[in-house]
């Protein structure tokens, strides 16, 4: 297949028959940070409980599966036209965003589906981004969730040129974050040894998660966390600060993945209130920041959240 990175842009996958249950959502959220009080979070039979609103990141990796799978397969750009074959060993997530257009039902039954796009691609000097676009649907074609997610594939090359083509782009902030002031809210929280152990069950198996020989060789020098794990951490930050620990509260969210992070680093999610959202959310802007490395591993990050007065710290 020739490479022409132009006819991959607009690309549409089949589409992802997706599923999940309860059992699901609660790993999920333990996979995210959600500690042993977090009842709205991980305890069905707490009458707050609620699928967690960034929950449907996961499921371009999980699709409908109920076991294990096989990462290098779900990674392969092989069957999209235009695009050079990918190492799934050197593939990292650039950005995501979720928008949550109706709260999740607690078990998805039968005909969800996961419709995707490819709506930019870009090669610079160090490697090639592909960004999708995918909207969440259930079996009547009534969409829940629409999410732009970014991967950087490091050192593959197509031409060798730069390139830039672009149908479709996810929302961003109304205006950046504020310097000359601190921030209204601040969260520490802590990641464990075995943080990406427990959040690749929800579907993502890449091995530079598990495997020191795979992190050293991609020059990350041993196991890194997922990404959407740290994604989750910053998310379960705000809504505990800001939305009264309401899953419900949160209705888009998304950020910039910067630098990595290590299963049992610290990590401390700054948040400043920049204006109104929609439907009476309050505009958030946010980043995350690796206490122990003392680099932001989440930046540029922006959210919608139904704000709690009392809540703020």
């Amino acid at each position: 297949m020739s490479i022409d990175l132009a006819k991959a842009v607009g690309h549409q996958s089949p589409d992802r028959p997706v599923a999940w249950n309860q059992r699901d959502l609660i790993l999920y959220a333990v996979g995210i940070g959600a500690k042993k009080d977090d009842f709205s979070l991980i305890y069905e039979l707490d009458k707050s409980w609620a699928p967690f609103p960034t929950y449907p990141v996961v499921l371009g990796l999980k699709g409908d599966d109920q076991d294990v799978n096989l990462f290098s397969e779900r990674a392969s750009s092989r069957s999209t036209p235009g695009l050079p074959n990918f190492d799934p060993n050197r593939v990292v997530h650039g950005s995501q965003t979720v928008e949550i257009l109706k709260p999740l039902p607690a078990a998805s039954g039968p005909g969800w589906k996961l419709k995707s796009r490819i709506s930019a691609v870009h090669e610079n000097k160090s490697g090639i981004i592909i960004e999708t676009e995918s909207t969440l649907v259930d079996s009547h074609g009534t969409p829940y969730a629409k999410l732009f997610s970014a991967a950087f594939n490091l050192g593959s090359k197509a031409t060798g040129q730069k390139f830039s083509k672009v149908i479709a782009s996810a929302p961003q902030a109304s205006k950046p974050i504020p310097k000359d002031r601190q921030p209204d809210w601040v969260v520490r929280d802590q990641t464990t040894p075995e943080q990406a152990i427990t959040y690749r069950l929800s579907g993502d198996y890449n091995p530079l998660h598990i495997d020191p020989k795979i992190g050293k060789a991609g020059g990350f020098g041993g196991v890194i966390l997922h990404g959407l794990s740290t994604f989750g951490f910053g998310a379960r930050a705000l809504l505990s600060a800001i939305g009264g620990n309401d899953p419900n509260a949160m209705k888009f969210y998304g950020c910039r993945f910067t630098a990595p992070v290590k299963p049992g680093d610290e990590l401390e999610t700054r948040a400043w209130e920049i204006g109104k959202g929609p439907g009476g959310t309050v505009e958030v802007g946010f980043e995350c920041k690796n206490l122990t490395t003392g680099k932001v591993v989440l930046g540029g990050g922006v959210a919608y959240i139904k704000k709690v007065e009392k809540s703020k710290l």
